[in-house]
């Protein structure tokens, strides 16, 4: 089984009809993709009960890719202002996504490290760590750091996620230096693998201290030819695990949402057409017409 989706529902205003209120969105969301990833788990752990409510507003057969907390992965660098101690924190996001786990709708819990935290045994240690303080749940793993597949660690780092039972999530990004990693097309879990499109703008990848580098950095648009080299690593990704989500992360430009679309033309899964949208579905005043 072949899914794709988007990064969050929020910002994806091309799936909505004018006037569907943000309430309304999620629903609206699940009526064109069978899954989503969930960013805002990653800047605070969500009330349970947020977590009951999305997951009665989708339909059966709906996931939930959901991204773990940055004090789970070490963005805070060690601070956790919510917590007093580690085994809180993640008691706390165990709880959260309780709601989807029990309603098979958790796909997945995405870690995803930042772009400091490189190949060492220190960092194997708290991979290790991280795995056990998460149970039974199934486990995401992305790196950030080039030297976890550099040429004398490669075949070890996935031989480690594969023993330590990580679900490996296969990246498109831009090739710029050691904060980016190389496409590597291995499934390390017999029952799932992520893809996740984060574009390939070159220029705005490693633009941390900008202002606006979160816009910058996925703001990209893939052409066909390079969406149809990835239906090729996917469909050999799928021999290799009975499941395969593909996210699009390039949400900067309103991109993502018609790339998951076109893919999934290019890999005959009929994707539902956009809303028509009309003149006057804007909540601008009409324009004034200059006579003199």
């Amino acid at each position: 089984m072949i899914r794709i989706g988007l990064t969050g529902w929020g910002d994806h205003d091309d799936l909505y009809p004018y006037g569907t209120k943000p309430a309304g969105r999620l629903h609206v969301y699940a009526s064109h993709f069978s899954v989503v990833e969930m960013d805002s788990s990653f800047y605070a752990v969500q009330p349970v009960e947020r977590m009951e409510r999305w997951a009665a507003e989708t339909p059966e057969h709906f996931s939930f890719i959901v991204k773990a907390y940055q004090g789970m992965t070490g963005h805070t660098r060690g601070k956790t202002p919510f917590f007093t101690a580690e085994d809180d924190m993640y008691d706390a996001f165990l709880d959260s996504v309780e709601p989807l786990a029990q309603t098979g709708k958790l796909k997945g819990v995405l870690f995803q490290f930042p772009p400091w935290f490189d190949c060492s045994k220190e960092n194997v240690q708290l991979l290790r760590a991280a795995k056990q303080r998460m149970k039974e749940l199934p486990c995401i793993l992305e790196f950030r750091h080039q030297s976890w597949f550099a040429p004398e660690f490669r075949e070890r780092t996935l031989e480690f996620m594969r023993r330590e039972g990580w679900i490996h999530s296969v990246c498109d990004e831009p090739q710029a230096g050691m904060g980016s990693v190389p496409v590597v097309p291995q499934a390390t879990d017999d029952s799932l693998t992520l893809v996740r499109m984060h574009g390939r703008n070159v220029d705005g990848w490693n633009q941390s201290g900008a202002p606006n580098w979160r816009e910058i950095r996925y703001l990209y648009r893939y052409n066909e030819q390079e969406l149809l080299e990835w239906k090729d690593i996917i469909q050999e990704l799928a021999r290799q695990s009975r499941e395969v989500c593909v996210i699009f992360n390039n949400n900067s430009g309103g991109d993502a949402a018609a790339n998951a679309k076109q893919l999934m033309t290019l890999m005959d899964m009929d994707p539902k057409p956009f809303p028509v949208r009309l003149a006057s579905d804007t909540d601008e005043d009409p324009e004034q017409l200059e006579l003199f």
